[in-house]
């Protein structure tokens, strides 16, 4: 097969997606990777019928990969993700606004061009989480104990974009982590960025039925089919904080031949194609073995096909 992938400066050396790269490549398929923050593109002439079996994207939010995969999926061309789910997630804003419409359990959200602005928010919503809403790798994202902490100089620039604000959940400091391999489920423990002296080796977990049905709800509202999930285990259960396509997929057993594969079948068979996997739920070391029959749930694609809460 002969696939595009379009690879951000700041995953330039990451074994994600490179080693999937060089696997691809190892067994004889033929893999370009274009660099869409240092190269000049032709664009009439990369991105066109035929060029490519499938485009593959590794983005940060707001950078220049996202619209060229867009571009791709405008043509006809297959991506992995679908490009417009990807929109989905990369808005922080817009992500929390589908995930809630559609019944996940995330917390409220409040939008602002400025910290300022979220001294209005009741004091009971107090300590807030607030972050960019483009924002990605735990960019800029702390905690605001009270209302006259929202300015305070030593913050992280967040930039010029927009700023989303969370009730912060309570919990023990450790982020559980889901991962999706098309359909697979793998859990792990890390370290909160809001809680960086809380000391948590980084670990699989066993995943509970409750929290793998929400991350592959996630999943079927967004329509992604590689795609992580990052959960708080509050006192009120299982809450969803962000969503990344395409993630590092950190501690997934066998993880660069398990997302090589899916998106070898993804690009034969259109994203959304995978759902027909096995779920894990206990973390196990087995390889992923593609199959079909499963049926889809009716709102795999609610979010990227255009129906739902957009």
């Amino acid at each position: 097969m002969r696939l595009c992938f379009l690879v951000e400066e700041q995953y330039r050396h990451d074994g994600m997606p490179l080693d999937v790269v060089r696997r691809l490549n190892a067994w004889g398929h033929q893999v370009e990777v274009m660099r869409p923050g240092r190269s000049l593109i032709r664009m009439s002439e990369a991105i066109r019928a035929g060029s490519h079996d499938a485009w593959v994207l590794k983005t940060v939010s707001g950078g220049p990969g996202l619209s060229l995969l867009e571009a791709a999926a405008a043509v006809g061309l297959t991506t992995v993700n679908d490009a417009r789910a990807i929109r989905g997630v990369r808005d922080k804003a817009l992500a929390a606004v589908i995930a809630r419409s559609h019944g996940l359990p995330t917390p409220v959200t409040y939008a602002a061009s400025r910290p300022e602005e979220f001294a209005r928010i009741p004091d009971a919503d107090f300590p807030l989480v607030v972050k960019p809403a483009d924002g990605s790798s735990g960019r800029a994202v702390r905690l605001v104990e009270s209302p006259d902490r929202l300015t305070d100089p030593g913050a992280e620039p967040a930039g010029d974009g927009l700023l989303i604000a969370q009730p912060y959940v309570p919990n023990s400091g450790t982020d559980l982590k889901v991962y999706c391999v098309a359909g697979d489920l793998f859990a792990t423990e890390r370290c909160s960025p809001l809680h960086p002296g809380h000391a948590v080796l980084e670990r699989q977990v066993p995943l509970t039925r409750e929290v793998a049905g929400i991350a592959e709800e996630v999943g079927a509202v967004f329509g992604l089919d590689l795609y992580g999930v990052d959960f708080l285990l509050g006192p009120d259960g299982p809450v969803v904080v962000d969503i990344n396509d395409f993630p590092s997929f950190r501690q997934v057993p066998d993880a660069v031949a398990r997302v090589s594969s899916a998106v070898l079948h993804l690009a034969r068979t259109g994203s959304g194609g995978l759902a027909g996997t096995t779920t894990s739920t206990s973390c196990g070391p087995e390889t992923p073995v593609p199959s079909a029959g499963r049926t889809v749930p009716s709102s795999r694609c609610a979010w990227a096909g255009g129906g739902g809460a957009a």
